[in-house]
């Protein structure tokens, strides 16, 4: 079945374009005009990605992101016509996979929204699979342990000091790619490379916002510490890997 896009946008003209555009491109198109009705849309039709405007009637984008991100993490491709980095940074710590800026290209957020649902259309099933009570040998090579984070790469599922914690699928994407590779220093370019796809065209400064909200999740205890910041060149996981019992 063609995966499903959900636009979020009062600019009947937006829709109308993205529509022809997404439609052409194979994807089914659902579409809502407020936020309101957006979330409702959201939790009847199940989307596979969701196209947001941030600046809506009544209920705005940034809102209706932090709703969605409460029970459910379906990718988010926000639209903005604000260039200001604040709007940027809010909306990418509240959960927003990537962002626009309008106006923008539709063939270039036809090639985002193809760029975010090739890491993740596979996300919901597995994170819905049993994670394995005793892993075998090979379990063992797809299950990352370190002191305080357990990692299971197939059910997407992170856990610190024990306790279960929801990511993005943007930050378990990072923290899987990091953590596979323990002390090797990633750039910002190989990180957006390996994570977005050769074709994202987003800047830097969108990964430093992600690493920050994945370090606040993860880093929760005095002195614990998994990924360092690599001045002028990028990020390094530094935890090292141990066994269980």
């Amino acid at each position: 079945m063609p995966q499903k896009i959900l636009i979020i946008e009062d600019e009947e003209g937006i829709i109308h374009l993205l529509n022809l555009y997404l439609k052409d491109a194979g994807y089914t198109v659902v579409a809502a005009y407020d936020g309101a009705d957006g979330l409702a849309l959201h939790a009847r039709e199940h989307p596979d990605l969701v196209i947001l405007d941030i600046m809506l009637p009544a209920l705005n984008g940034f809102e209706v992101c932090r709703r969605i991100r409460a029970w459910s993490k379906t990718p988010i491709l926000m639209l903005t016509a604000r260039s200001d980095e604040d709007d940027r940074i809010n909306g990418l710590e509240l959960g927003a996979d990537d962002y626009l800026v309008k106006p923008f290209s539709p063939r270039e957020l036809v090639s985002r929204v193809r760029a975010i649902l090739r890491r993740t259309s596979s996300s919901q099933e597995s994170s819905e699979q049993p994670a394995a009570v005793s892993p075998t040998k090979s379990e063992k090579k797809t299950i990352l342990y370190f002191p305080g984070l357990f990692v299971d790469l197939p059910a997407r599922r992170v856990e610190i000091n024990g306790k279960e914690i929801a990511l993005t699928p943007t930050e378990f994407d990072l923290l899987a790619l990091m953590a596979q590779s323990p002390d090797r220093v990633f750039t910002r370019e190989m990180l957006m490379n390996k994570v977005w796809g050769y074709d994202y065209l987003g800047d830097g400064h969108t990964i430093d916002v992600h690493i920050s909200s994945l370090r606040k999740k993860i880093e929760t205890e005095p002195g614990q510490r998994y990924i360092k910041t690599v001045w002028r060149v990028g990020y390094r996981f530094e935890a090292k890997s141990t066994r269980p019992v």
